[in-house]
C-alpha cells in the first residue's frame, strides 16, 4: 500500500507582513505552492512547524487557507504540527487538532498531550507530536507526550506510520548551532519508536534538508519555505538565503522511504538573508 506525502515546513506567516527577518513569507509560501502545481499522486499534504513567525492565530488561519486551498484541489487532508514559533492556543483556534480533511474538517481520531494527535489516510496512521518549548528554540518530548504515542503505537496499522514533529531528533556533526535547536534527548523518542510500524520521522525546523536515522527508523528534515540555511557559511557563521523549498516522501517499494526536494523557482533563490554569529550574537541583515 503506497502513500505520497507533500512535506513542507516552517511557513513562517506573520499577521502583520514579512517575517522577523522582512521576508515576505506569504509571496514565499504562494510561489513554491504555484510550482507544485503539477506534482502528482499527492495523498497528504504536512506542513511541520513555525505555521505562524509570530505565532498568531491569524498567521495560521493565512497557511490554512492557501495550503487547504492546494490540499483540496486534490481532494487530500492536510496535516499540521506546532514549531518553536507557533502559540498552542492561537494554533488550535486555527488549526483544531492540525489534522484536517480536504473539507477542513477535524479528522483526529485521537488527540494527545499538548497539541499531540494522530489519525490515519488510506491506511497509514499519522501521528503528530508536540516539541514545542515555550520561549525557547530547542525542542523537547515530556513524559506524557511519550507514553502517549507509545500507547498509539501498541498496534501497528493498515499501512504502517509516519510520525511528524517540528524539531529533528538529528543535526549535521560539527555544527553546534545545529545540535543546541535541535530535539533534546531524541533516545528518548528512539526508545518508543524501536520495534514499531513507523516508516520515517518527518521534522522541520532546520531550514536545510537533512537524513539520518534514530535507532533504525529513518529521519527527514525538509527544507523550509521562508529561507534555506546555507551550510556554506566559514564556521560558526549561520547564513540565511531565499529559496523555497518542500519534500516528497515515497512509501512504497522496496527502497521506502524515498524522499526528494522540490525547489521554487525564483529568481532571488540563494540571495543572502542575513548571517549570524552565534559567539558574539551580531547579526547582519541584507545581501
Amino acid at each position: 500500500m503506497g502513500h505520497r506525502i507533500l512535506h513542507l515546513s516552517d511557513t513562517h506567516v506573520s499577521a502583520t507582513g514579512p517575517d522577523e527577518d522582512g521576508v515576505d513569507a506569504l509571496r514565499a509560501l504562494d510561489g513554491l505552492l504555484a510550482d507544485l502545481r503539477d506534482v502528482a499522486g499527492i495523498d497528504l499534504v504536512l506542513v511541520t512547524g513555525d505555521v505562524a513567525d509570530d505565532g498568531s492565530e491569524a498567521g495560521c488561519s493565512v497557511v490554512r487557507e492557501r495550503v487547504g486551498a492546494f490540499a483540496a484541489e486534490r481532494g487530500v487532508p492536510h496535516v499540521y504540527t506546532t514549531g518553536n514559533h507557533d502559540d498552542r492556543t492561537a494554533f488550535t483556534a486555527a488549526l483544531g487538532s492540525g489534522h484536517l480533511s480536504p473539507d477542513g474538517r477535524d479528522l483526529a481520531a485521537r488527540s494527545g498531550p499538548g497539541c499531540a494527535a494522530v489519525s490515519e489516510v488510506d491506511g497509514l496512521r499519522v501521528v503528530t507530536l508536540d516539541s514545542l518549548v515555550p520561549g525557547s528554540v530547542h525542542g523537547q518530548l515530556d513524559d506524557d507526550q511519550l507514553t502517549w504515542v507509545d500507547d498509539v503505537l501498541a498496534a501497528p496499522a493498515p499501512g504502517g506510520t509516519v510520525v511528524a514533529l517540528h524539531h529533528p531528533p538529528i543535526h549535521v556533526p560539527g555544527v553546534p548551532t545545529m545540535a543546541a535547536v535541535a530535539l533534546q534527548q531524541p533516545e528518548r523518542l528512539a526508545a518508543v519508536l524501536a520495534g514499531r510500524d513507523v516508516h520515517a520521522v518527518l521534522c522541520g525546523h532546520f531550514h536545510h534538508q537533512l537524513s539520518g536515522t534514530l535507532g533504525d527508523v529513518p529521519v527527514w528534515v525538509t527544507p523550509g519555505v521562508v529561507t534555506r540555511i546555507d551550510l556554506t557559511a566559514p564556521p560558526p557563521l549561520v547564513r540565511a538565503v531565499l529559496g523555497a523549498g518542500a519534500s516528497v516522501i515515497d512509501l512504497d517499494g522496496p527502497a521506502s522511504p524515498v524522499c526528494h526536494v522540490l525547489h521554487a523557482r525564483d529568481q532571488r533563490a540563494g540571495e543572502q538573508v542575513y548571517v549570524y554569529d552565534p559567539v558574539t550574537g551580531d547579526v547582519t541583515t541584507g545581501p
